[in-house]
């Protein structure tokens, strides 16, 4: 049985989901910085202690972008000196089992094969 032209349905890479999410939660640094604010908030200064590779404006970049996407919250304390912490937001929390998983298949898939 022959299916009618509009009928077929094709399954294009710009139709596929996770391109959206990686969108907003790939590329070098975002997966680090959501997987260390998945332990709790985090001061400007902590994070980048914790990840001394990126340079300091890139961090302050890639924080702008998650805070922009709604993945991340920034909380300024009026202090002298300034105070501020960043912390997932609801939406940013629910990437947990989605990086849990990610991170379980590189543990068994790439990291044990080293």
């Amino acid at each position: 049985m022959e299916k009618k032209k509009n009928e077929i349905k094709k399954h294009g890479a710009n139709e596929c989901p996770i391109t959206a999410t990686i969108d907003v939660i790939g590329g070098k640094w975002k997966p680090p910085i959501i997987w260390l604010l998945l332990k709790g908030s985090m001061r400007f200064g902590e994070l980048s202690k914790t990840m001394p590779d990126i340079a300091l404006k890139v961090l302050s970049k890639q924080l702008k972008e998650l805070e922009a996407d709604g993945i991340i919250t920034r909380k300024a304390y009026p202090e002298v000196p300034p105070r501020v912490e960043y912390s997932l937001t609801e939406k940013g929390a629910s990437l947990r089992p989605a990086l849990t998983l990610l991170s379980e298949w590189s543990e068994t898939y790439l990291l044990a094969n080293k």
